[in-house]
């Protein structure tokens, strides 16, 4: 990530940079106050925070909250920090789920470093993640919204649901594509929405563009989610963040595997039942999933479907007057997608 003091507005900058470039001052507010509300008395605290938290993540979500507060008219000098707090606490939940998420997973990397739980144990990264739970929602009550607190609250626990969906389908190559797309929208999506949904509830706009921001953030989430899916059986580890086929060796029943399961010959269910369900894994069975995907085309089905909701994303902000704003939050929409060309 590019730290917003080095953005210049350059069309040759990603949509992501440019939208840092436009909310420069309101990113630079939240920044600070993660840094502020991560401190406590009790040193790991803020250490393994400031692992995660400062690790060069996107910090993708709380930069659409600003970016879209700023679209709904919501700015420091006509309205206050409501948009910086509601946005350092969307950021502190996506935080806590991560180290939650790393103890679950066991992954070897986070955000292209050793995950805080290798380094200070799995009880320290749950202990610290309620920590920063308990922040946002510190956070979210001194805007005085209790609709935004609704909001925010709603999607902690929609989260929390879809975890626990998706580790109770852990090595389940039974599982349909419809409970696949209810988890993804349980535990990444509903964030992205929420994210985008406070912006219009703070700054009283109508029923109308609160609902096509949510529709945004929503698709935006759904579509983020199917590329990082694809990416993780073809994708670079410098684009994810991550291990490269992190979700094959945990078991992770995800739309690419979903999609070839409905088009295995009997020697590839059996595969796949080898792999995920008995975990029976050697150094080639990861090429030979990968392969099975693609002459399957469910990589590329999956990017398809991806390609769909960044449309869908695209064209809620249609009832926006064009802006740089509005022209930056649509090719956001685009670009994630893009990630996978």
């Amino acid at each position: 990530m590019i730290a917003p003091a080095q953005i210049q507005r350059d069309n040759a900058l990603s949509p992501a940079q440019n939208l840092w470039a436009l909310c420069e001052d309101d990113m630079a507010a939240v920044d600070a106050l993660i840094v502020k509300r991560m401190h406590s008395p009790v040193g790991m605290i803020p250490d393994l925070a400031q692992h995660l938290v400062g690790a060069g993540g996107k910090r993708l979500r709380p930069l659409l909250t600003v970016a879209t507060a700023q679209l709904c008219g919501y700015t420091t000098a006509h309205g206050g920090t409501a948009h910086h707090k509601l946005a350092a606490a969307v950021e502190f939940i996506h935080s806590a789920t991560l180290l939650h998420d790393d103890v679950v997973d066991e992954s070897n990397l986070r955000r292209g470093k050793k995950p805080a739980n290798l380094i200070w144990g799995n009880s320290a990264s749950i202990l610290v993640g309620d920590f920063l739970f308990a922040r946002a929602f510190n956070l979210m009550v001194e805007t005085g919204s209790m609709e935004a607190l609704g909001i925010l609250s709603n999607a902690a626990s929609v989260i929390a649901e879809g975890e626990v969906r998706q580790l109770a389908s852990l090595r389940n190559i039974a599982m349909t594509e419809a409970e696949y797309m209810s988890v993804i929208e349980a535990k990444t999506a509903a964030l992205f929405a929420a994210a985008t949904e406070v912006s219009p509830v703070i700054a009283d706009q109508d029923a109308e563009k609160r609902a096509a921001l949510r529709d945004y953030g929503m698709k935006l989430g759904l579509a983020f989610q199917l590329i990082d899916d694809a990416l993780d059986y073809d994708g670079q580890q410098s684009a994810l963040g991550k291990s490269l086929g992190d979700d094959f060796r945990e078991g992770k029943m995800t739309l690419p595997v979903i999609r070839a399961l409905g088009k295995a010959t009997d020697a590839e269910t059996a595969f796949w039942r080898k792999v995920i369900v008995d975990r029976e894994q050697d150094d080639l069975d990861l090429q030979r999933a990968i392969s099975i995907l693609k002459r399957t085309e469910a990589l590329e089905e999956t990017i398809q479907m991806a390609r769909r909701f960044s449309v869908e994303a695209i064209e809620a902000m249609d009832v926006f007057e064009a802006s740089p704003l509005r022209d930056c939050l649509q090719n956001l929409a685009a670009y994630v997608v893009s990630r996978a060309s």
